[in-house]
């Protein structure tokens, strides 16, 4: 299982963040939705490695929020509340969020197998940095890509020609990114498989 432990950056000195990551996640196949646990921070529940790396990059991108994922098992049954859930995965989120406020692309991932959840980490970082310091222009192609536009439809949107389009989705790192969004979802399922079969 997977726990996401979210904690919103500088928040003294910025608004409360919350309510908008709670209404964005709202709809998200989560097994127990984001839930504010305490003051800026936010919790979630969910047992799907890709829609953990989604949200996961999706909130690094911007400069608001440190990310840590915790890998575990979890007390069972889950309370109806994210902030009364129990377990090493919770734990191991709260490690996680923790180290993340100090991390490269402030995401951390914590679990009972050390080297998996250090790999699964590294990838996420990875694809985190690149997605980070991607360019407006950049950031634009791809999000008109991952609509499900045709680069030709794409470059007609941003009124620049096919070979410009193609020109900004390799600069963007696009082709790169999905391989990477994969790489780091088949390793948190690794360390969820092999933290799962600790004793």
């Amino acid at each position: 299982m997977f726990v996401l432990t979210v904690d919103q950056r500088r928040s003294r000195r910025d608004i409360d963040r919350v309510p908008e990551l709670l209404d964005r996640y709202r709809d998200h196949e989560l097994i127990r939705p984001f839930e504010r646990t305490a003051g800026d921070e936010v919790q979630a529940v969910c047992e799907d490695a890709a829609t953990v790396v989604s949200i996961a990059l999706e909130l690094v991108s911007t400069p608001h929020w440190s990310v840590g994922i915790g890998i575990g098992s979890v007390e069972l049954p889950l309370p109806e509340t994210t902030r009364a859930g129990r377990g090493p995965a919770f734990e191991a989120a709260r490690d996680a969020v923790t180290r993340a406020k100090n991390a490269p692309a402030a995401l951390a991932v914590s679990g009972p197998d050390v080297a998996a959840a250090e790999d699964a980490e590294t990838a996420s970082t990875l694809v985190a940095l690149l997605v980070i310091r991607r360019s407006d222009q950049g950031r634009e192609a791809v999000e008109l890509m991952a609509r499900g536009l045709s680069q030709t439809d794409a470059a007609e949107r941003l009124k620049i020609s096919k070979q410009a389009m193609s020109q900004r989705l390799s600069v963007a790192g696009w082709h790169v990114e999905n391989a990477g969004r994969t790489l780091a979802t088949r390793l948190l399922d690794t360390a969820n498989t092999t933290g799962s079969n600790r004793p």
